[in-house]
């Protein structure tokens, strides 16, 4: 995605309109050189590389587009690397410590390097020259980092990635967002839940399967403090929204305004016809570090509970709940765990209440300890499901702890 900086938009009204590049030959071209240019730097510095594209961005007026399809390929398709025979630190340390042994000249400098060239190369076994010493002093710089691979995009690809993150860049400002899923295949409805819980934002869903859900989405101005972090997830969540096959999204925006000060609102509309093309491939999205690290210690466990990552809708009135897993016995037993571990006190009452109305008598909340639900108005007395508490990871024997 791009900072904001970066971003270019303008206003008709209320309605923001970001910048949109057209798939043309002069745009094809502009990106083509921008991939030419890092594929060519691969194995110098990152330094290195930063001169040429200034070089390449010259004084055109449209500098903030050509830095857009740089920062793009620098963060997304590269991979750069301190290249040291030690750690940096250790290096300088190693390097100062027989520098002060010797009165400081050209000479002493260049036996000092020789010197710890021989000992490194006794103690690493493998050859080590002093030239490799003398990069590897401040390699833990940002500039002196090597770009060791490239993973080549075409240029069709990055002005798609360069229009996609223009439109994301919109919702770093959202106070809310509305988004309707008209009717669709259900696995394309569990998708896009899945989306919602693997960015953990906070949602609200009404509706069913067989007419759509209306999915209200608090946006990071709405917060109590304004969370950078949250817009950035609520951002990841377009590129998996383009998966779905029919849906319409409109949200409010807050900026404020750089000569008076005051917070201004804008509007933003998209849908299904925007023309915009996803990145992430298709399928269900990875766990989230949580989820991943509890499937994973449940694999080591060897029960004989079965954990199951594909769990079915559960219809609520008025709503939907889909857990995180299943867990299944050999005689037939099953139970549903729903892990809670958003904080903030409206999410958490919707939440108990949609648990409570569910009338689900095999449901297993996981709860993060962090979570001040008294604060929130959350009492667990009337909660039909069993309870679970964990600090930073879910532990697996807890959980069957409450089953068995």
């Amino acid at each position: 995605m791009l900072p904001s900086e970066l971003l270019i938009h303008r206003q008709n009204g209320e309605s923001i309109i970001p910048k949109r590049l057209k798939i043309d030959d002069r745009n094809l071209e502009i990106a083509t050189d921008f991939i030419t240019c890092f594929k060519e730097a691969v194995g110098k510095t990152q330094g290195e590389l930063d001169r040429q594209l200034l070089e390449l961005e010259g004084d055109s007026p449209d500098y903030r587009l050509k830095r857009g399809l740089a920062h793009l390929l620098k963060s997304g398709f590269c991979t750069f690397e301190v290249v040291s025979p030690l750690e940096p630190q250790e290096l300088r340390q190693r390097v100062f410590t027989l520098s002060a042994q010797s009165v400081p000249s050209p000479i002493a400098s260049q036996r000092t390097l020789s010197n710890l060239a021989a000992q490194l190369s006794q103690e690493l076994n493998k050859e080590v020259l002093p030239q490799h010493i003398k990069t590897g002093l401040y390699a833990d710089l940002q500039e002196n980092r090597i770009l060791t691979q490239f993973e080549e995009p075409i240029p069709e690809a990055l002005l798609h990635r360069y229009n996609l993150s223009q439109v994301q860049g919109i919702f770093y400002r959202a106070s809310q967002m509305t988004l309707n899923a008209h009717r669709n295949v259900p696995g394309e409805y569990k998708l896009l839940f899945r989306y919602l819980k693997l960015f953990q934002l906070m949602a609200y869903i009404e509706g069913d399967a067989d007419h759509g859900f209306t999915i209200t989405i608090d946006g990071p101005t709405s917060l109590f403090k304004p969370s950078t972090r949250y817009g950035l997830a609520i951002a990841k969540l377009l590129p998996a929204l383009l998966h779905v096959t029919k849906w319409s999204l409109q949200a409010t925006l807050q900026n404020r305004d750089l000569y008076t000060g005051q917070v201004k609102i804008g509007r933003f509309s998209i849908d299904s016809n925007c023309g915009l093309v996803t990145h992430y491939p298709p399928g269900k999205p990875y766990d989230s570090m949580l989820e991943a690290s509890f499937a994973d210690r449940w694999d080591a466990l060897k029960s004989e509970w079965r954990l199951e990552r594909e769990v079915d809708l559960i219809p609520i009135p008025g709503s939907v709940m889909i857990p995180d897993f299943r867990l299944v016995h050999p005689d037939g037993r099953t139970f549903l765990l729903e892990i809670v571990g958003y904080w903030r006190p409206e999410y958490l009452q919707k939440k108990f209440f949609q648990v409570r109305r569910s009338g689900c008598d095999n449901l297993i909340l996981a709860i993060s300890e962090r979570l001040n639900l008294e604060k929130a108005g959350v009492k667990l007395t009337d909660t039909p499901a069993r309870i679970v508490w964990f600090k930073d990871k879910l532990s697996p024997k807890a959980v069957l702890e409450v089953i068995t």
